[in-house]
């Protein structure tokens, strides 16, 4: 019987010209996530794979999984010039029903953040002295999730560099409304 390998173990560098989307994933990513996966790719590299089914007949690879990652390549000349069109492509070899079931399985395993966690990140980068503007850039947020996670925490020390207006004050009249217009 033969050993059991992992496709990770035989990552290839395939030319993008030869890689096509499969024609079931259902998953879609929001334009700021689309964003942050580039600046992760632009900083970081490739870190992972796409997964593959190699169609021998055509020879193209049909993706699997990390449609994503392989959209940022075509639409971003400066990643494929850097990667030389090439995108690192662990192939599996399964028929159409199981790559179905694994698509879905790479895109629901995934998961989503704990929000408890990621205002604990920001909390600790904030001590090490990144300013929300970093932060924004680095974790892909807007400013308002920045504050909503600042919140979490309760730690005066995260809104130190906030500057707060005035509160608005209310009109006083010698009524029983309270300042409100008659209705």
């Amino acid at each position: 019987m033969k050993k059991f390998q992992s496709p990770v173990y035989n990552v290839i560098a395939v030319p993008i010209e030869k890689i096509v989307p499969n024609t079931y994933n259902p998953n879609a990513v929001a334009p700021p996530e689309m964003k942050l996966l580039y600046e992760s790719i632009k900083i970081d590299g490739y870190t992972m794979p796409i997964v593959c089914y190699h169609d021998k007949e055509q020879d193209q690879y049909i993706i699997v999984d990390g449609f994503h990652r392989y959209r940022i390549m075509l639409d971003h000349p400066d990643i494929y010039e850097r990667e030389g069109g090439m995108l690192p492509v662990s192939v599996i070899d399964k028929p159409i029903d199981y790559r179905m079931a694994s698509t879905i399985r790479h895109n629901r395993a995934r998961g989503s953040h704990n929000v408890d966690l990621m205002s604990n990140i920001v909390k600790e980068l904030h001590d090490i002295g990144r300013s929300d503007a970093w932060i924004a850039k680095h974790l892909g947020m807007e400013k308002d999730e920045i504050l909503r996670l600042k919140q979490i925490t309760g730690l005066t020390a995260l809104f130190q560099d906030v500057q707060f207006g005035r509160a608005w004050q209310p009109v006083e009249e010698d009524d029983d409304f309270g300042g409100f217009p008659r209705g």
